[in-house]
């Protein structure tokens, strides 16, 4: 008998695993814990957008889209942009429907970062950058917000900065933070590019969630950084719909003629019914509301908290809200986040899994996108301990 030796692959991501996002909801699921760990909404989407979608079905618009994405999405995505922040893209040069935000980031990362390049990240940072950035052969260079307002120390973005710095990645609304940029955070960004060849990819797919009056500060509004970026948009956010998976992104005809080399190839199109849908449920309903009903659940989850021994950080946007628990407990966060779930029924994420080396602040992320049923029992079972 033939004996076959064993095939070996070698990982092009060695210290990957599992998401804490799916082991967390798995873990959720397993002991019937409230899950308000992975940031996806548990109500419904409105039903009218739903019916738009199977309008177009029926209407026969089940072939493939075009690269770019379907024309009146390419156009609204320009028009909101130019009526939020006063800057213009072109529809058919600037702008480009993606299979969600996750896919838009890749496609960037792809076309912009070779061997060698150095991109800068901001830790605690969403955990797909550095992996995409590492499988085009870049180097990941960190630098850690501050603890614990989760302010950028520009200073040392300064220091880092060298002939091998191609990038610099920034989120706002922050996850996990919940934070937003400043002015003087553009006003910073913008002096530290200003006559350089450095990229900027700005994920701004929490746009429509800020909080208490703030309004979302964009990269597009300064002609300088406006340039040199590429903004990552998402409508699962916008409209609570996570699982449809459409996003977009917007860059200067320069850059997006690279994006697109890259997009042809990573998924070429994205769902037509869906697009089409979003482009007219958008034009009618717009996205002005979003923030205002966010808030309110981010205050109901927080008033259904009074009592407890939590310690709520500020969070200005997004739909996440940090809890300092360190007057609760001395664990680590990790195991505390499993104590909590097995426990007391209520799932969420330790935040030292954000950081590319152990940094644990005893903060915990809990998302408030869910029902007031579900805030209010997560409220409760909090409050207790």
């Amino acid at each position: 008998m033939q004996q076959h030796s064993q095939v070996h692959l070698s990982s092009k991501l060695p210290r990957s695993g599992t998401t804490i996002f799916s082991v967390m909801s798995q873990l959720a699921a397993d002991y019937g814990a409230l899950n308000l760990s992975q940031g996806f909404p548990d109500f419904a989407a409105d039903p009218w957008l739903i019916e738009l979608v199977l309008k177009y079905m029926r209407e026969g618009a089940n072939q493939y889209a075009p690269a770019s994405g379907m024309a009146p999405l390419r156009e609204l995505i320009a028009q909101l942009r130019k009526q939020a922040h006063g800057c213009f893209y072109s529809p058919e040069k600037e702008v480009n429907v993606t299979a969600g935000a996750t896919q838009a980031i890749a496609t960037v990362i792809s076309a912009s970062i070779r061997e060698g390049d150095e991109v800068i990240i901001f830790t605690p940072a969403y955990d797909c950058y550095a992996p995409y950035v590492e499988l085009n052969g870049g180097i990941p260079v960190y630098v850690q917000l501050e603890f614990p307002h989760y302010r950028i120390d520009w200073q040392q973005v300064k220091k880092l900065l060298n002939h091998r710095t191609r990038m610099i990645i920034i989120n706002t609304p922050h996850n996990p933070s919940a934070t937003v940029l400043s002015k003087e955070d553009l006003d910073q960004l913008e002096e530290i590019t200003s006559g350089s060849n450095l990229l900027i990819l700005s994920d701004e797919v929490y746009e429509h969630i800020v909080f208490d009056g703030a309004r979302h500060l964009s990269v597009c509004e300064r002609p300088e950084l406006f340039k040199r970026s590429f903004v990552v948009g998402s409508f699962g956010k916008t409209l609570h719909v996570t699982g449809w998976k459409v996003g977009y992104c917007l860059a200067p005809e320069i850059l997006m003629k690279e994006f697109r080399k890259i997009h042809q190839f990573m998924v070429f199109s994205v769902n037509t019914p869906v697009q089409l849908a979003l482009a007219e449920y958008l034009s009618q309903e717009g996205a002005t509301r979003i923030s205002g009903m966010y808030q309110e659940k981010r205050d109901f989850f927080l008033s259904s908290l009074q009592g407890s021994r939590f310690k709520p950080l500020t969070s200005m946007g997004s739909y996440f809200q940090l809890l300092d628990y360190s007057e609760l407990s001395d664990q680590p966060d990790v195991e505390y986040a499993w104590q909590l779930t097995i426990e007391q029924g209520v799932a969420a994420i330790p935040l030292s899994v954000f950081y590319n080396q152990p940094t644990d602040h005893k903060v915990l992320r809990f998302c408030f996108a869910k029902k007031e049923e579900t805030l209010h029992e997560a409220g409760l079972r909090l409050a207790k301990l």
